[in-house]
């Protein structure tokens, strides 16, 4: 599999880990998944992060899940999140995943992090450990994080770790650090890859800031597939009639602590994956939300019969 560079654009969904109603890997889903995303239009897909429930994984089965997505896959990109407390737990899978067939590993920062020294310190440390040959995704996410990563921090880093070829922009709000970071780089800085996150909540506009696809995991991919294309040919107007039909739903499924028991829910509805079942801890939707989400959903298929 090929590697991942600068030039990576489109869409790369984050994948969900289906799991059964006793909290085992429900591995007949995770492969029917794998197949719905890519044929809804997927660039690539992202597994084991923050929404893949990896902090819940052990080693065995997040080395089993690479394997499994990686060879379903079969040659279409695959992210994976190593992020972890210590650097020896985080260059293991990183290492195991590359050899497996990774195009490149995805890190957030440690919560500790407070200062851009101690930011720009990480990466390189991070880099160091896994090798110049290992593409990396930096994810920057403060809302979950709590590590807010200033522009001069986001700077001198690309500066100092060529191997950082991505950035997964979930700053909020974050638009104008993508028109900072696209302008530095009209000024010489090297060019990386930027993908939006955030459940795609601002992707029309943030692919109108220079951002180039989407790396997030809403229940519906062909949404940022379809405003990913539209935003590049020109059909700016088109783009966003195709995202404010889902957009009801899109804000639903951003609430904290709810988001990925609405997107199982959600995936499930459609047949993706058996269960909507979230590994403990973490529990499904009441029967008042998931009628709600229901809802939703029905009012997004007939806006989306509308609109053509």
């Amino acid at each position: 599999m090929s590697k991942l560079t600068e030039a990576a654009n489109g869409v790369y969904v984050i994948s969900v880990t289906p799991f059964d109603e006793t909290g085992a890997i429900d591995w007949d889903s995770l492969d029917r998944v794998t197949d719905r995303y890519l044929e809804a239009g997927a660039d690539g897909l992202t597994i084991l992060g923050m929404m893949g429930e990896a902090p819940k994984m052990t080693a065995d089965e997040a080395a089993e899940i690479v394997a499994r997505v990686i060879a379903r896959a079969g040659g279409v990109p695959v992210v994976v999140g190593v992020s972890a407390p210590g650097l020896a737990a985080l260059k293991g899978l990183g290492l195991k995943a590359m050899d497996t067939g990774a195009a490149g590993v995805m890190v957030a920062p440690p919560g500790s992090l407070r200062t851009d020294a101690q930011i720009r310190g990480y990466y390189a440390m991070v880099c160091e450990a896994l090798g110049r040959d290992v593409p990396v995704v930096l994810q920057d996410f403060p809302l979950v994080t709590g590590v807010q990563i200033s522009d001069e921090a986001l700077g001198a880093i690309i500066d100092d770790c060529p191997s950082v070829v991505m950035l997964k922009h979930e700053d909020w709000p974050g638009l104008a650090k993508i028109s900072r970071l696209r302008a530095a780089e009209a000024g010489g800085r090297r060019h990386i890859s930027v993908l939006c996150g955030n459940g795609g909540s601002f992707l029309p506009e943030e692919m109108a800031r220079g951002a180039d696809g989407a790396m997030t995991g809403f229940a519906y991919p062909e949404m940022m597939v379809e405003v990913v294309r539209a935003m590049n040919a020109g059909e700016t107007a088109r783009a966003h009639d195709v995202f404010d039909a889902y957009l009801p739903l899109i804000r639903y499924e951003t609430q904290p602590g709810l988001g990925l028991a609405v997107r199982k829910h959600a995936l499930w509805r459609r047949g993706w994956i058996a269960s909507p079942a979230l590994r403990k801890p973490g529990a499904g939707l009441d029967r008042e939300t998931a009628a709600e989400v229901d809802r939703l959903i029905d009012r997004q298929a007939r806006r989306l019969e509308e609109i053509g």
